[in-house]
């Protein structure tokens, strides 16, 4: 690992404690649904930095599979907080 790597996953490593503290102290709902969700893009992050330095290819799967459940995640929590039903 280069210092550059070190680097990259400390901000992210930092950027995951930011979005923790909103989530456990945000003053509304939506600021800690838009928490959870920034939460999710970090960890997408690590894993696309951890298969950069590997050389694996599986945790873009992981990366991937992440994404797509974050997104469907953040429709659902929002038509919750909306006060809709899901078949809307």
């Amino acid at each position: 690992m280069t210092a550059y790597d070190v680097t990259f996953f400390a901000l992210l490593g930092a950027c995951c404690f930011l979005c923790l503290y909103r989530i456990a102290f945000g003053p509304t709902p939506p600021d800690r649904a838009v928490g959870i969700d920034i939460l999710g893009i970090v960890i997408v992050g690590f894993s696309a930095l951890s298969a950069l330095i590997t050389g694996k290819d599986y945790y873009m799967n992981i990366a991937l599979a992440w994404t797509l459940i974050a997104f469907i995640g953040t429709i659902a929590l929002a038509k919750f907080l909306e006060g809709r039903s899901y078949d809307e």
